[in-house]
């Protein structure tokens, strides 16, 4: 572990979704996960020693491979804005505490050991982990199984202290939630939210759907970050993307369309991610909790989404102007970036203001001095 000295400031902006992980060596990281474990109060209520503590992030971190996306960096990322969200919507306050415990451990364990290569490469090549769980969820359920085996070790077992109903509990909401991850899963549970959503009572023990959604939030959060922070992580995917597919080439499986890299671009990889999976799901959670409209959360990369509509237009310049989407309003700022090859837009942030429709200035990138 690092001998890091968290400040006051570094504390309470490790609870914010502007959290810029770039900034911060591995070693640093698994301080700032002791201090998530720390201020939510979770070493008190469940009698955690700091030691097995410390043991149990150390084994969880050396358990993440060395791969461009589903590393170390992306389980910190992805623990660190289920904390922010915690924070961000009160949820202290309206689930118990084994809940949040279920919720941060889930995120920190989610993606245990993934080999950087997904579920239908795992099926086509029958590998080991789709034969040991018959091609349901191979990954997730790989996930799950390498998080208790960690914890099996009396060193690392963070849940040592707890009664045997407690600890049932924790393993069933965790394995539950890491296998909500599935991406295949996706709209199930969506849907199965959108139902209860208008109805959702926090003491509703079948309302518990909410834990599956806000570590699946989590999961897929890069793009609701500033795009300083949100860019370097898609490069850091599609590399990843199109490792599995230069394999399922050279092995003679069926090549993923969207991993494919004689066929994706940077902007189109994100167009429909973006359209049909991330606005979606932020916009039932913030149905949820209202407050994440007041927020820095869910900055929104819409000049990708739109590069599909301005790459081959011929004219100088044009505007673009839409209606609101799903539910979330923006505006232009005056950041400057990069839409696609030809042209040059503005980044696109969530604003309470002009809620009725935005317009977004295109530039050909030879007209931006």
């Amino acid at each position: 572990f690092s001998s890091l000295q968290v400040t006051e400031e570094v504390r309470e902006h490790l609870k914010t979704p502007t959290f810029d992980n770039w900034q911060w060596e591995e070693a640093e990281m698994l301080v700032l996960l002791q201090v998530m474990y720390t201020d939510l109060d979770f070493l008190t209520a469940f009698q955690i020693e700091p030691e097995a503590l410390q043991n149990f992030l150390f084994e969880v971190y050396c358990h993440y491979n060395n791969i461009p996306f589903h590393n170390f960096q992306h389980c910190f990322c992805v623990t660190q804005m289920m904390y922010g969200l915690i924070w961000l919507t009160d949820l202290r306050n309206k689930l118990s505490r084994v809940d949040l415990l279920i919720m941060l451990t889930s995120a920190l364990c989610h993606d245990l050991d993934h080999p950087g290569y997904n579920n239908v490469y795992q099926i086509n090549a029958q590998t080991d982990l789709a034969l040991r769980y018959n091609d349901i969820s191979p990954l997730e359920n790989h996930h799950c199984a390498v998080a208790f085996g960690i914890l099996a070790k009396p060193e690392c077992n963070i849940l040592k202290n707890l009664s045997n109903e407690q600890y049932k509990l924790i393993r069933g909401g965790m394995i539950k939630c890491i296998l909500a991850t599935d991406m295949s899963r996706h709209n199930e549970i969506l849907n199965k939210f959108k139902a209860m959503q208008p109805v959702f009572n926090f003491t509703n023990k079948e309302h518990k759907e909410l834990m599956k959604i806000m570590v699946k939030v989590s999961d897929i959060s890069n793009e609701a970050r500033p795009m300083e922070v949100a860019e370097p992580w898609l490069d850091c995917l599609l590399q990843e993307f199109f490792n599995q597919s230069d394999t399922e080439k050279l092995k003679g499986l069926p090549v993923t369309p969207f991993m494919d890299r004689d066929k994706v671009s940077k902007p189109s990889s994100q167009t429909s991610f973006i359209r049909f999976v991330l606005l979606p799901l932020f916009t039932e959670l913030t149905k949820l909790f209202p407050c994440l409209e007041d927020s820095d959360l869910f900055y929104e990369s819409l000049p990708i989404d739109i590069s599909e509509k301005c790459r081959h237009r011929s004219e100088a310049s044009f505007v673009a102007t839409l209606s609101s989407i799903q539910g979330f309003y923006f505006t232009v700022t005056e950041t400057k970036v990069r839409v696609c090859d030809f042209c040059i837009g503005y980044q696109i942030k969530k604003t309470k203001q002009n809620k009725q429709s935005f317009t977004l200035v295109l530039f050909r990138r030879e007209q931006i001095k």
